[in-house]
């Protein structure tokens, strides 16, 4: 067995950007470390400095200075806030700022008008907020009108996404009363990321109480209690209190390290990865499962949890609470023997492109037996691929490039469209995927 390759997880993205909305809220200077250096946690970034918020780097420090209990003044105009194509900073700023009165123009690049907002501005409508929407009902770019949040009882759908929930949560210690939120619909997509929010608000001094329906009394419960409850069952309480400074660092990113731990899977060479939380919140920890369910072996030592190459077999697995790792679990299937299904998931359609078709479409170039199903795939794999050349559209996803990145390992020359999308969330993917590649026995360049 070749040696085995060291990598070091890069920080996430989800928590980096709730930790700098959590310290940009606050009153007084907060220390970050460890926050993603990616275009995503930029645009977060620059629309907190809009709301007044100083973020200043220091070597591989943040220093923010938050904006507390302040308000703007009034303006004409509305403060125009461009999200990229990041739908975190778009539903997570679109409730931030509707608790600081003002008027706001939220816009986007790319797929960002063609992913739904609706289910998050109804809510805040609810709660005195005037939404117009400037092409499509439903979708960005959106101008809101608010005079602060209200409170009280307010109800949000999660089917398409929890990052709605996530926004109202973040915003509600800044309304004027107590804020009961109560959940609709018939399922919740991607629960981990509440629980990564709350965790955050805790650490900067505002706790949410959490409570799930027995008959008909309301009990508190924790968020792992929560998480097979119907959406009817839930609802959360937010008092009115004050974003603490304080200092946090973030974990590794579970989601950036599926790439790498697949790759010690499939690879002829293990793969060591450090910086991880085995206990995270993060949904993406749901990888190591996946990957021991499929026969894979996996050993923890230290701070450091290491993959080898393992003989996998296919399985069935619901990837609702994990979606951003679907493309990374349809790619290494390919290399597994029997058939993988992936259930759950049929919100990944509105994701930064069709994350159903897309993979099936461009891994069936690759050789790969796959079939999209309306809340999934279905993967029949053979223990390997033939090598071939093969050019891949990425559809400007991050996440397929890094995933497409693995069939390298069954022999396949992968020729993508847009490598560089993957600044996205992770800037320096080539670069530590290099190693991936020097240790698997082949050069380290990246064919575009």
């Amino acid at each position: 067995m070749n040696p085995a390759i060291h990598i070091t997880a890069p920080s996430s993205k989800s928590l980096s950007h709730r930790a700098l909305i959590c310290a940009a809220l606050a009153t007084g200077e907060s220390l970050l470390e460890g926050v993603l250096d990616s275009q995503d946690l930029t645009r977060t970034a620059e629309c907190l400095r809009l709301l007044g918020a100083t973020i200043e780097p220091r070597e591989d420090k943040l220093f923010v200075h938050g904006i507390g209990a302040a308000t703007r003044p009034e303006a004409s105009e509305p403060v125009s806030m461009n999200v990229g194509e990041s739908g975190t900073t778009c539903r997570l700023m679109a409730a931030v700022v509707t608790a600081i009165p003002g008027i706001y123009r939220i816009f986007g690049e790319g797929r960002m008008h063609d992913r739904p907002v609706s289910h998050l501005t109804d809510a805040l409508t609810r709660q005195g907020v005037r939404v117009t929407f400037e092409e499509k009902d439903g979708y960005p770019p959106l101008v809101m009108s608010s005079p602060g949040l209200s409170g009280g009882e307010v109800t949000i759908n999660l089917e398409q996404s929890s990052q709605y929930l996530s926004g109202l949560l973040l915003a509600a210690p800044l309304a004027t009363a107590a804020t009961t939120i109560r959940l609709i619909g018939k399922s919740v997509a991607s629960w981990p990321y509440v629980a990564l929010t709350l965790d955050t608000m805790a650490r900067f001094g505002v706790p949410v109480i959490l409570e799930r329906r027995i008959l008909d009394d309301w009990q508190p419960c924790v968020h792992a209690e929560a998480a097979n409850l119907p959406p009817t069952d839930i609802r959360l309480i937010v008092h009115p209190a004050p974003y603490r400074a304080g200092a946090m660092r973030v974990e590794g990113d579970w989601s950036n390290a599926s790439y790498f731990l697949a790759a010690g899977a499939v690879g002829v060479a293990p793969v060591r990865i450090s910086g991880l939380n085995p206990s995270s919140a993060q949904g993406d920890r749901f990888m190591l499962e996946i990957l021991a369910r499929m026969g894979a072996r996996i050993e923890w030592t230290d701070d450091a949890v290491t993959v080898f190459p393992s003989a996998l077999h296919g399985v069935h697995v619901d990837m609702n609470a994990c979606p951003d790792i679907v493309p990374t679990v349809a790619a290494m299937a390919a290399f597994a023997t029997g058939e993988t299904v992936i259930s759950g998931a049929a919100h990944l359609t509105l994701k930064e492109c069709d994350r159903i078709q897309g993979p099936v479409t461009e891994l069936s170039k690759a050789g790969v037996n796959i079939e999209a199903r309306p809340d999934g795939m279905v993967i029949r794999g053979n223990g390997g691929l033939l090598p071939r050349e093969v050019d891949m559209l990425t559809h400007g996803d991050h996440r397929m490039a890094m995933s497409f990145a693995i069939l390298e390992l069954g022999g396949i020359g992968v020729h993508l469209d847009n490598p560089s999308c993957v600044a996205k969330s992770f800037p320096g993917f080539w670069d530590v995927w290099a190693k991936v590649r020097l240790g698997n026995g082949f050069g380290a360049a990246h064919e575009a």
